[in-house]
C-alpha cells in the first residue's frame, strides 16, 4: 500500500481503539469476508466456518489496540486468523477426519446405482454444482491443518511467499516447496478421481442422490449456490494490500470466495451495539 493509505489506515485504526464505533465497523467490514473464506476452507463447511470466523472477528476487535503496523493490517488479520484456525477443534472434521485414501476408495465403490431419486423436485444441475462445490472444498480436510492451511493461503489468496512464511513461522523457501509439493498432491488426486476438475469418473451429476443418502448434501440448505460469490479482482486486491512480492498461483477454480453469511454479519453488528464495545478502547 502506499503512504496515503497507510496513513488512513492508521488513522481509522486509531479512532477505532480510541472507541469509534463507525470506524472500527469500517475496519471489520473490509476484513469480515477473507476470515470467513478462510475458515471455510480450513473447517469444510459453512456452519463451522461462521461460527470460527465470530470468534476471529471478536478476537480481530479485542486485541486491536495491539496492532503494532509491524506488518500491514490485512497480514496482521491473517495471522490471528490462521493461529486460531490451526487450534480449532470444535468444526465437523475434528472429529471425523478424512483421508486422500478414504475419498478415493468412496469413489471407486460407492453404490451410487443403488439409490432412488432423493432430490425433493430440486434441479438436479442445481444439486450438482452444489455438491462440486462442497466436495471440493471437502476435499481439503484430507490435508492436514498446516499443509491446507499453506495451500488455502498460497492457492486461494496467492499470498507472496514471505509474508506467508512469517505468518506460518517458517521460511519463505520452505513455504514454497511445501506448497509446490501439496498443490501436486491436490492435483494428481483431482486428476486421477474427478471428472469435473481431471479426467476420473466422478461426476457430481451421477452422485447427487448418493450424497443426499449419506448426508453429505441437503436439497433445502444450498449454502455454497446461494452465497453471492466475491470478484476474483477483490482477493488480488486482497493480495496486493498485503505487500505482495511474488506470485506463486496456479487456478485451482474451485476456490472461490464468498460474502459473508448474513447471520454472521448480524452478530458481529449486535456485539458492535452492545455495550462490551468499550473494552477494544485504549487504557
Amino acid at each position: 500500500m502506499n503512504k496515503k493509505m497507510n496513513e488512513e489506515l492508521q488513522a481509522l485504526i486509531d479512532k477505532a481503539t480510541a472507541g469509534d464505533k463507525n470506524a472500527l465497523e469500517t475496519l471489520i467490514a473490509g476484513v469480515q469476508d477473507i476470515v470467513f473464506n478462510l475458515s471455510l476452507r480450513m473447517l469444510g463447511t459453512f456452519a463451522d466456518a461462521e461460527d470460527a470466523a465470530q470468534d476471529i472477528l471478536l478476537k480481530i476487535i479485542t486485541h486491536l489496540s495491539s496492532f503494532r503496523g509491524d506488518s500491514s493490517f490485512t497480514t496482521w488479520v491473517f495471522s490471528i486468523a490462521v493461529n486460531h484456525l490451526k487450534n480449532y477443534k470444535k468444526h465437523m472434521f475434528a472429529h471425523y477426519p478424512l483421508s486422500f485414501e478414504y475419498y478415493g476408495n468412496d469413489i471407486e465403490n460407492g453404490k451410487i446405482q443403488d439409490v432412488p431419486d432423493l432430490t425433493q423436485d430440486v434441479e438436479k444441475e442445481i444439486l450438482a454444482e452444489e455438491l462440486k462445490m462442497s466436495c471440493t472444498n471437502v476435499m481439503l480436510q484430507c490435508l492436514d491443518m498446516e499443509s491446507r492451511c499453506i495451500f488455502i493461503l498460497g492457492t486461494m489468496f496467492k499470498i507472496d511467499s514471505r509474508i506467508a512464511g512469517d505468518i506460518l513461522e517458517m521460511t519463505p523457501e520452505a513455504y514454497r516447496q511445501r506448497l509446490s509439493r501439496i498443490r501436486k498432491k491436490m492435483a494428481d488426486f483431482l486428476g486421477q478421481y474427478c471428472g469435473e476438475y481431471g479426467r476420473g469418473k466422478c461426476k457430481c451429476k451421477d452422485r447427487v442422490n448418493y450424497a443426499i443418502q449419506s448426508h453429505r448434501l441437503n436439497p433445502l440448505q444450498l449454502d455454497y449456490t446461494a452465497a453471492a460469490e466475491i470478484p476474483v479482482q477483490t482477493m488480488i486486491d486482497v493480495k496486493n494490500a498485503m505487500e505482495d512480492i511474488d506470485d506463486l498461483s496456479q487456478d485451482f477454480s474451485f476456490c472461490k470466495s464468498y460474502q459473508s453469511p448474513e447471520r454472521m454479519k448480524h452478530m458481529i453488528q449486535e456485539f458492535l451495539d452492545s455495550t462490551l464495545l468499550s473494552i477494544i478502547q485504549k487504557p
